[in-house]
């Protein structure tokens, strides 16, 4: 335990080559591994795999929820650009084009509850769209809305420009009719200017939803027949739909004389087609009004068109 290590003389290691060996041995691997460099770059290479893109729309055809739909013929499409949508600092949207601007509005029922018209005027809101009244999805009984009246009173006290919508589930023209006979006498004692709009919509769910099942054919004749009745009194017609139904269920070649007011919650509209009005979010903030309100833009007319 007290004995002194002596390691052994330089070069007498089973391993050790001495400095003229390493140096033989990496000269040796550096030639392997520009021999194997040299080889990797003759072979040929594998062609780098890329996506491949979806397929573009051929002309005349819109690609909708992997259909292709044919381009209808004569109707007016979607000229407006998303750079000319700017959300403003309370959430709004706003549009302007070569100094027109797109007019703020709301619409609204009793899901609203008690709206106070002078605080929405004061914080920019423009029109408003009010639900006079609806058909029941089940047995089909008319009804008036039941904040119909103080909503519309104060919507005109306010100084905003009014118009109204009826809910209709018509599952044929007679009942389109008795929605349009229903609406006309509401609204005579109002100095309405603003559109009376037929919305009609889908309910999802339950087996006594009378209108599943309704065609476009028949939806397409409904809208007609209400809105040729609406304009037949000097009131302004306009037909509301979302994408599916104005791309899958109405003939809006039909309709096309009618303005369209547009639902489509998104930063822009991407419809195919031209609409006047566009209803852009569900969840607004509006002071004057407690919870969410749906948002609206209406699009100056284009020049050499009447308002």
């Amino acid at each position: 335990m007290n004995e002194l290590y002596t390691p052994p003389e330089r070069g007498s290691r089973p391993n050790d080559a001495g400095p003229w060996g390493k140096a033989a041995l990496g000269v040796a691997l550096l030639a392997l591994l520009l021999a194997a460099a040299a080889l990797y770059f003759a072979l040929p290479r594998p062609e780098r795999s890329e996506p491949e893109p979806e397929p573009a729309p051929s002309p005349g055809i819109i690609l909708y929820r992997g259909q292709e739909l044919p381009v209808l013929e004569g109707v007016a499409v979607n000229v407006y650009e998303a750079a000319d949508f700017v959300q403003e600092a309370n959430g709004w949207l706003s549009y302007e084009k070569e100094g027109r601007k797109a007019a703020v509005g709301i619409d609204v029922s009793f899901y609203q509850g008690d709206v106070d018209w002078q605080q929405v005027a004061g914080a920019g809101v423009e029109f408003a769209v009010i639900r006079l009244g609806y058909r029941g999805y089940s047995k089909g009984v008319l009804q008036m809305d039941s904040k119909f009246e103080q909503n519309i009173q104060g919507a005109l006290d306010a100084g905003l420009d009014v118009g109204v919508y009826f809910f209709s589930q018509a599952v044929n023209t007679w009942e389109a009719e008795e929605e349009a006979e229903f609406v006309l006498q509401a609204l005579e004692p109002y100095p309405v200017k603003g559109p009376v709009v037929f919305d009609w919509e889908f309910i999802s769910g339950g087996e006594d939803v009378r209108t599943a099942g309704v065609e476009g054919t028949a939806l397409t004749r409904c809208a007609g027949v209400f809105c040729d009745m609406i304009q037949a009194e000097g009131y302004q017609p306009m037909l509301y739909f979302n994408q599916d139904l104005g791309y899958l269920y109405y003939d809006l070649a039909a309709l096309d004389q009618y303005p369209f007011w547009l639902a489509q919650y998104a930063a822009a509209p991407t419809f195919y087609y031209d609409f006047a009005m566009w209803q852009y979010s569900h969840t607004g903030k509006v002071p004057g009004i407690e919870g969410d309100v749906d948002l609206n833009l209406a699009f100056p007319a284009a020049e050499g068109e009447t308002d």
